[in-house]
């Protein structure tokens, strides 16, 4: 292009206050915008045909609308998926996001001993009052469900480093993560048994040895499998785990307080309660799906295994901030106080108490699908 022509071409791209004015009412911030502009008119320097200034303004509406849409912000949830992923999982009841609104708006005593006058530590009425939901002997909260797994790999397999899993529980969960990726980040080493479909108790004993870290069983909460598939009980894995001392781990995924089975169209979901009467020495399970509380990952168990991973180093980086705690902490309340029901997408039914017996299951998967339906 000649530079006569080429002059006179980018003379037809409109000025950057010319297009931001063009814009209007904007739910963005105007220097986002005006970055956006800026950036879109240079490209146009770079092209040989250059639109007309109603071109010009279609190509940068076309970036500033899907960014505006990018926003996190309240949507309608016609799906018929109660606990939608995509859709942020739970929403809050009223008591918590006014615990939120308190805590949000003011200085805490998050790390500090209202009693004593003196520092103090992180979700102490937290945790003590998540064990008594939990029937554990201690609690703990990290950020998520997966981070609460990496903690407890990281620990158990500082010196061992092979894990038990079968292979039927190898799943892959939201966003593309996989169980066995997560396994290999935290440093362990997988010792697969079984196969796909059926894995015994003799399977298990037959993988255990000098360099077993743990046991792990991870429930299949967003799939089922049906037909000719055997796997060994919690009870029988929690027998042989203890009679060859190796720590026994349970990742229950959705984490439901409620006696799900009496509930709509569902089968019965373990709770931390009976998998921990069953002899599993640590759970961990999401806050934010069944529990319908904030993200966070609980683990729940033998006290002195709690206590030990709160002394990881590693677990500064996964703890959660006053606004999680806080919130966490007004739903595990709505239990306590049983007053479950304010939460929005709780299934309508009461809890299942340290000392209920696990009810039949009464529900196939295969009809509902992956997710859950109330």
């Amino acid at each position: 292009m000649k530079p006569a022509i080429a002059t006179a071409s980018l003379r037809k791209i409109p000025s950057v206050d010319k297009v931001v004015g063009e814009i209007g009412g904007c739910d963005l911030p105007r220097r986002v915008v005006v970055d956006v502009v800026r950036h879109e008119l240079g490209l146009l320097r770079a092209e040989k045909n250059i639109p007309n200034f109603s071109g010009v303004m279609s190509r940068i509406r076309a970036v500033i609308d899907p960014l505006q849409l990018a926003k996190i912000q309240p949507v309608i949830n016609g799906t018929g998926i109660v606990i939608h992923t995509n859709f942020g999982r739970a929403p809050l009841a009223p008591a918590v996001i006014e615990s939120l609104t308190a805590i949000a708006a003011n200085y805490t005593n998050l790390e500090y001993d209202l009693a004593s006058g003196e520092r103090g530590h992180r979700a102490t009425y937290l945790e003590h009052n998540l064990a008594l939901v939990c029937g554990a002997e201690a609690t703990t909260v990290v950020n998520n469900c997966a981070a609460a797994l990496i903690l407890i790999l990281r620990h158990f397999t500082a010196k061992k480093k092979e894990v038990v899993i079968s292979r039927g529980e190898l799943i892959q969960i939201g966003g593309g993560f996989r169980i066995p990726e997560i396994l290999e980040a935290s440093g362990a080493k997988l010792r697969e048994i079984g196969t796909t479909n059926k894995t015994s108790i003799k399977d298990y004993a037959r993988a255990l040895g000098p360099d077993t870290a743990l046991i792990l069983k991870v429930h299949r909460s967003n799939f089922f499998m049906g037909g000719f598939v055997e796997s060994p009980s919690t009870e029988t894995l929690a027998k042989l785990a203890r009679t060859k001392r190796i720590p026994f781990v349970e990742d229950l995924g959705s984490g439901a307080l409620v006696a799900t089975e009496k509930v709509g169209a569902m089968e019965h979901e373990p709770t931390p309660n009976e998998t921990l009467r069953s002899g599993v020495d640590l759970v961990c399970f999401s806050a934010d799906k069944l529990f319908g509380g904030p993200q966070a990952g609980i683990i729940a168990g033998k006290r002195r295994h709690i206590a030990a991973l709160k002394r990881e180093p590693f677990f500064r980086a996964l703890r959660c901030d006053k606004l999680i705690l806080s919130a966490l902490q007004a739903t595990v309340d709505l239990y306590l106080a049983d007053k479950s029901r304010e939460l929005p997408a709780r299934p309508r039914g009461s809890i299942a108490r340290a000392n209920s017996r696990s009810a039949p299951a009464q529900f196939d998967r295969r009809r509902q699908g992956t997710s859950w339906r109330w």
